[in-house]
């Protein structure tokens, strides 16, 4: 049974509509749903590490190329159901004032997206999470991680009481002790629901997710096992989509697109019985 009392900070919400991508085609037919994970670190091309100190400054002020990097992503995206998006920026001087989540979304034809502000530096930066959809969530919450602010996670849910689908998408902190605060958090979110997604850039990996984390008795499968940090010669697998054992896995890739410091993570699933395409609302 899902839990009786809402976490603390909890924040119900709606996502946005684009009126105009309203007809997009959503869930397959065969009842397949293609999930995309990816940390665009405000749409800065970074192909070195000296490139951390060289192009620090568009991390601050406004760059060209960061509308050709949104326009890849873009593209990129636009293969995909649903899309957890982390270091997005949400519309201050760095990005031009332009709201990359909802950006993204119009350039994917996305009908749903949600901006989830976690560090508000005025007209400095907009530190944001987002999600993208062509399914209409029946529920969608805010939640601030906890630890230093600046960490979040927005919760999904699709379909309705046991059987709908939760997909939790998070940008976990870099230190231990914090992030397993955060997943001890995240799995009070999820543990009354049978059928469960965690997206994001978790900053750890999935041998320390499912085996030493508070996740560790939920039975949630990584089948992404290559490594997607830095991009341009990854050695380390920080992004993860975690699959419930109810979900049946269909296709799994990192995909070799170098448009960020992070590769983005891509899988196909295919949805149990009980959320077929006529128990989850898509528009036609």
């Amino acid at each position: 049974m899902r839990r009786s009392n809402p976490i603390r900070g909890i924040g119900l919400h709606q996502p946005q509509v684009n009126e105009h991508h309203l007809q997009t085609t959503g869930l397959p037919e065969d009842g397949r749903l293609r999930l995309l994970s990816f940390n665009i670190q405000v749409g800065i091309s970074t192909e070195r590490y000296h490139h951390y100190l060289t192009r620090s400054w568009q991390h601050l002020l406004p760059h060209t190329g960061r509308a050709g990097n949104l326009q890849k992503i873009g593209q990129l995206l636009a293969d995909f159901d649903l899309v957890a998006l982390q270091e997005a920026d949400g519309g201050s001087l760095r990005s031009g004032y332009v709201n990359q989540v909802e950006h993204l979304a119009q350039l994917g034809a996305f009908p749903y997206w949600y901006q989830q502000l976690n560090r508000n530096l005025g007209r400095f930066a907009q530190h944001s999470n987002g999600v993208l959809s062509r399914l209409k969530p029946q529920q969608l919450e805010d939640h601030p991680l906890p630890g230093p602010s600046g960490r979040g996670a927005i919760l999904v849910r699709f379909g309705e009481g046991p059987d709908a689908l939760i997909v939790v998408m998070m940008h976990l902190a870099l230190g231990a002790k914090t992030r397993a605060r955060q997943l001890a958090y995240v799995r009070e979110l999820i543990g009354g629901y049978r059928h469960q997604v965690l997206m994001g850039d978790m900053n750890t990996h999935a041998s320390d997710l499912l085996e030493h984390s508070p996740l560790r008795d939920l039975g949630l499968v990584a089948p992404q096992v290559e490594a997607t940090f830095p991009s341009w010669r990854p050695q380390r697998c920080l992004d993860h989509i975690l699959l419930s054992p109810s979900l049946t896995l269909e296709r799994v890739e990192v995909l070799a697109q170098p448009i960020s410091d992070h590769l983005p993570v891509a899988v196909e699933i295919r949805l149990p019985d009980a959320l077929t395409v006529d128990t989850l609302p898509v528009l036609r």
